[in-house]
C-alpha cells in the first residue's frame, strides 16, 4: 500500500438473517463497502438469504467472500466449539460449497473466505484448527483467505501457498498485542463516527492504531471491516467511506 496513494477495500458481514428474521440493511451497505462476506449457514444465513445476498452483491459489482463459522445458530457463531480438525475441514467446505453454488446461479463467484465470530479469533492461536482452515481453502482449490495480522493461521496459510488479505476492524477496539478487545468488555465496539472514520483512516493510510490503553499498534492491513449490524451501521459506513476518500485513499475489492 503506498503511503501517497493508499488503496484500501471496504468489507461488511452480510447476509446475516435466517428465515422470517433479518438483521441489518444490506441494500444500503452494498452502496458503501466494496466486499461482502456473506453468511453460509454456520452462524446465520439460509439458502434463500444466501442467494439474496449474492443477487444484490452482484447488482452492485460487490466482490463476494464466504463468511465461514461455527455450526452455531443460537450463539452466533460467537462461541469457541472445539470441533476435529478433519471435521471443521468438512464443514467449512459445506458452507463455502453451498454458497458458491449461490453466487454462480447469480452469475457471480465467491473470491475467498473470512471467518467468523469465535473462530475468526480462534485462528489468532490455535495451531490444529488453523491447519483445518487451510485444508479446506486447499481442497476448494486455494481460495484466499482474509484474516487478523499475527495469527497463527497468517503464517500457516502463506507456507501453503494460500493468498492473505490482512484485515482491520474500523469500529472495533484494540489490545495492546493486536487482538480485539472482548465484546463483553465496554467499549470494544466503537459506535461513534468521528472516532470510527478516523481509526479507518489511520489504519488505511499509516497501518497504525491507536489501542484501548493510548498507546500505538502497527496494524498492516488491505481491508477494512465495518459491521452491518448496530444501529447506525450504514450511516456510519458512510460517513467512514466519505472521510477515505475525501483523504485520497482509493476504495476496491481486494480480491
Amino acid at each position: 500500500m503506498s503511503a501517497d496513494h493508499p488503496v484500501c477495500d471496504l468489507n461488511a458481514d452480510l447476509g446475516e438473517g435466517f428465515g422470517a428474521w433479518s438483521m441489518g440493511d444490506d441494500a444500503a451497505m452494498l452502496e458503501v463497502v466494496t466486499t461482502a462476506n456473506i453468511a453460509c449457514g454456520g452462524h446465520a444465513g439460509d439458502p434463500g438469504t444466501m442467494r439474496a445476498a449474492c443477487r444484490a452483491a452482484a447488482e452492485h459489482g460487490v466482490a463476494i467472500t464466504a463468511h465461514v463459522a461455527y455450526p452455531d445458530l443460537a450463539g452466533f457463531g460467537r462461541r469457541f466449539l472445539d470441533i476435529a480438525p478433519a471435521d471443521l475441514t468438512d464443514l467449512l467446505i459445506v458452507q463455502v460449497g453451498a454458497l458458491e453454488a449461490m453466487a454462480r446461479a447469480e452469475g457471480t463467484a465467491v473470491r475467498g473466505v473470512k471467518p467468523h465470530g469465535a473462530l475468526y479469533n480462534t485462528l489468532a492461536r490455535h495451531e490444529a484448527q488453523a491447519g483445518a482452515v487451510i485444508q479446506a481453502l486447499r481442497d476448494l482449490g486455494d481460495l484466499p483467505l482474509v484474516a487478523a495480522p499475527g495469527a497463527v493461521v497468517v503464517e500457516r496459510a502463506r507456507e501453503a501457498g494460500i493468498e492473505v488479505v490482512l484485515e482491520g476492524f474500523a469500529d472495533r477496539a484494540y489490545l495492546g498485542d493486536g487482538t480485539l478487545m472482548p465484546r463483553s468488555r465496554p467499549g470494544a465496539v466503537l459506535t461513534d463516527p468521528e472516532a470510527v472514520a478516523e481509526q479507518a483512516l489511520s489504519i488505511a493510510s499509516e497501518g497504525r492504531v491507536r489501542t484501548a490503553d493510548g498507546s500505538g499498534l502497527d496494524l498492516p492491513c488491505r481491508s477494512l471491516c465495518l459491521h452491518g449490524d448496530a444501529p447506525g451501521a450504514v450511516a456510519l459506513a458512510r460517513t467512514v467511506r466519505d472521510r477515505l476518500e475525501a483523504a485520497g485513499v482509493h476504495l476496491e475489492a481486494a480480491l
